[in-house]
This record gives C-alpha cells, sequence and structure tokens, in this order.
C-alpha cells in the first residue's frame, strides 16, 4: 500500500450511518404508493453498501425502521415488514458472497417469529464475513439503546457483581449498540429534515452531521461521494483547539 494510498485511507469515515429518509414523498412525487418509494429504496441500499465497500470503509450503519415508526398507517407499517422479511432473505447470499457481515440493530422481540428466525439465520450465514459490517437498525431508537445498557448493568448491580460508583462512561459504552466497531465518524441524512430522530444517540456524540435535500431513492455513488468529500474537509477537533490539532498533525507527519 502506497504512502498516498494510506493517507487517503486514513482520511474516510471508518463508520458511516444513513438515514435514509424522503421514501415516501419520493413515491407521491411520482403518483405511487408509499410503498413504492420503499422498494425503490432498496436500490440506493444496494448503491450505497457497494460505494463502502469499494472505498474500503468498515462499517455502514443504515435507519430501516424506528421504534417509532410503528405509528405509522397500519398498511404501511405492514408492507414494510413484508419487504423487510423480503429483502431479507434475498439479499443474504449476495452480502455473503461479497464478503458483507449483516448486523441487525435493536428490539427485536416486537417483530414475527418467522422475521424474527430469518434475522438470526442471515446473522449466522454472514457472521464471519470481514468485507464490511452493515448494521440495519430496526425497531431501534437511540434512547432504547442507552436504556438498554443502563439495564444490563443495573442487573449487575442488583446481582452483586458491580458497585454503582464502578459504572463509568467507559463501562456503559461497552453495553451499547456496536461497541466492537468503529465509532460513528459520519452520519448523513437525506430528505432535506434537519435533525437526528433518535438514531445512534451516543454514537453521534463527535460525529459529523451531513444533512442533504436528496430523497433516498435518489441517493446514488456521487451524492455519497460529495458526502464523503465534505466530511474530509472538516476540521474535526474532539474539544481541542483547531491551533492543537495542527500541531498533532504536524507531529504526526514529522515522526513519519
Amino acid at each position: 500500500m502506497t504512502e498516498e494510498t494510506q493517507a487517503f485511507n486514513s482520511a474516510l469515515p471508518q463508520h458511516v450511518g444513513i438515514i435514509m429518509d424522503g421514501n415516501g414523498r419520493w413515491a407521491e412525487r411520482q403518483g405511487k404508493p408509499r410503498v413504492w418509494g420503499h422498494k425503490k429504496g432498496v436500490d440506493a441500499v444496494r448503491k450505497a453498501v457497494s460505494f463502502c465497500r469499494k472505498l474500503g470503509i468498515p462499517s455502514l450503519t443504515l435507519f430501516a425502521f424506528s421504534s417509532e415508526n410503528w405509528r405509522r398507517p397500519e398498511d404501511e407499517v405492514s408492507s414494510l415488514m413484508q419487504l423487510f422479511l423480503f429483502v431479507l432473505q434475498q439479499e443474504v447470499k449476495v452480502l455473503h458472497k461479497n464478503q458483507v457481515r449483516l448486523n441487525i440493530i435493536g428490539d427485536l422481540s416486537r417483530f414475527s417469529p418467522g422475521l424474527q428466525e430469518s434475522i438470526a439465520k442471515a446473522q449466522a450465514l454472514t457472521a464471519g464475513n470481514t468485507g464490511l459490517t452493515l448494521n440495519v437498525a430496526a425497531n431501534y431508537g437511540g434512547r432504547w439503546d442507552i436504556a438498554n445498557a443502563a439495564q444490563q448493568l443495573a442487573q449487575q448491580v442488583a446481582n452483586g457483581t458491580l458497585q454503582p460508583a464502578e459504572i463509568t462512561e467507559q463501562l456503559l459504552s461497552q453495553h451499547i449498540q456496536m461497541h466492537d466497531q468503529p465509532e460513528l465518524d459520519l452520519m448523513i441524512r437525506t430528505g432535506g429534515d434537519i435533525r437526528i430522530s433518535n438514531f445512534l444517540l451516543w454514537q453521534a456524540a463527535y460525529a459529523e452531521l451531513c444533512f442533504l435535500d436528496t430523497l433516498w431513492p435518489d441517493f446514488d455513488d456521487q451524492v455519497f461521494a460529495d458526502a464523503i468529500a465534505s466530511f474530509v474537509r472538516r476540521e474535526r477537533r474532539f474539544g481541542c483547539t483547531g491551533a492543537q490539532i495542527r500541531e498533532l498533525a504536524a507531529g504526526s507527519t514529522e515522526g513519519q
């Protein structure tokens, strides 16, 4: 690997999260039912996965169905569940062939037994793949994620294996979803809204945010590349000053 390639790879986000918004509005503009937009959105998912694989981005997290989406019209929720099951069964072999590890995050207990079984089989089939980890957030909420982690620690306290004073930020983070993956670097939201809608609240603490007017079915390689380019141009300070970051970068270069 050349120095130029190493520099390019180090500048890229290691974990990208995407709120895939705008499917319904895209369909309505085409004079189609909202579920048509969700089906077209699957094509954009394929493109995003392929793009991350080409760039060597290790982790991609997609917000497929939030814990609040159950409030949508019953027929739309039912169609989404059917589509989720269909795509899961159809795409898992392709993901496996391309060395993509599938990881479903969220409270899966509300899904049908058949969907839960398909999720378990898909995750087991792809568990050993190392090309890209594709996290799909389904019945997921950031507040649920944090509460779930707190409950796990509370149970340890109740069992007498943990003291309350031993609970630290680092310990809690070990029980948050995707704790074994790179920290979230870039969060993208399509569809024009400027909010994160309870998505990866803990993980997004230092993530760069990118809000796009593009509706999800229109999200392609060029739009993704522009978002990555915007990320690369930003100066990430993590609480330090810009001068400190530049000094650290200069010192790192001199040591090579």
